[in-house]
């Protein structure tokens, strides 16, 4: 799986620094919120991709090591954070379900639109609380599936077709079942639905033609229900997901 993550993501890193939500998404400014920073905290940032969300908490932190599985990503996020003259970030290759660090490494992790592309999502949260100290925070944003499975099973479906390093956009319920198995106290703090144009969301992952049209296939002849909940649009063509915030902490 990290060579299909490291394929898919390193030829389109610079299209990803570029995508306005990444860049500026109403997301980023209460990923920082929940993640009550103060200047005085370590934070990782995992699967940081372009750098986005590394670079705004190292605004308000005293340092940031930004993790991603594909070097490309690290570079252009490397040169991102250098144009911005950010200088507390340190940048690492690795795997977010095999952390580099030692225990109770960090005051904060945080994780925006990467976790569906984490083939072991459970190992993942284990190896975030212990990296985290005790009373650390866990701040993710990721696409959030519905809670209907007929709509859950759509949204799957064209994010696969899309980009085969997708695994899953899990259900609001799912991901705070997870984090409490954990032993993470956990709560949805912001919802948003960013609406996609079809044409841009393919063209940065280099979907194949025959795949854009098994995709706009499905949105044309989705029923009614399916239509409206993605608010499906066909002129230009695209569709609406829907965004969450999640805070969880590791209790003291």
């Amino acid at each position: 799986m990290a060579g299909n993550v490291q394929d898919q993501f390193g030829p389109a890193a610079h299209a990803y620094a570029a995508f306005s939500y990444h860049a500026a998404g109403p997301d980023l400014p209460v990923i920082v919120e929940a993640a009550a920073l103060t200047g005085a905290e370590t934070v990782l940032d995992l699967g940081t991709g372009a750098g986005h969300t590394a670079m705004a908490c190292a605004r308000h932190a005293a340092a940031v090591v930004a993790l991603d599985i594909t070097p490309e990503m690290l570079a252009a996020a490397a040169e991102l954070a250098a144009s911005r003259r950010i200088d507390n970030i340190t940048f690492e290759l690795g795997d977010a379900a095999r952390l580099p660090f030692p225990d109770a490494a960090f005051d904060v992790v945080t994780c925006r639109v990467a976790a569906h592309h984490f083939p072991d999502l459970p190992r993942v949260i284990r190896e975030t609380w212990r990296v985290l100290r005790p009373g650390g925070r866990f701040i993710i944003a990721d696409t959030i599936a519905p809670e209907d499975a007929a709509a859950d099973t759509f949204l799957n479906t064209i994010e696969f077709l899309r980009d085969p390093s997708h695994v899953r956009d899990c259900r609001g319920s799912e991901w705070l079942r997870l984090l409490r198995a954990a032993g993470f106290e956990a709560q949805m703090v912001f919802r948003m639905v960013l609406a996609l144009d079809g044409a841009d969301w393919v063209a940065r992952q280099r979907t194949p033609a025959e795949k854009v049209g098994v995709i706009r296939r499905l949105l044309d002849e989705a029923p009614p229900a399916i239509r409206a909940q993605f608010e499906i649009r066909d002129d230009p063509w695209g569709f609406s997901q829907p965004i969450a915030v999640i805070r969880a902490v590791r209790p003291a």
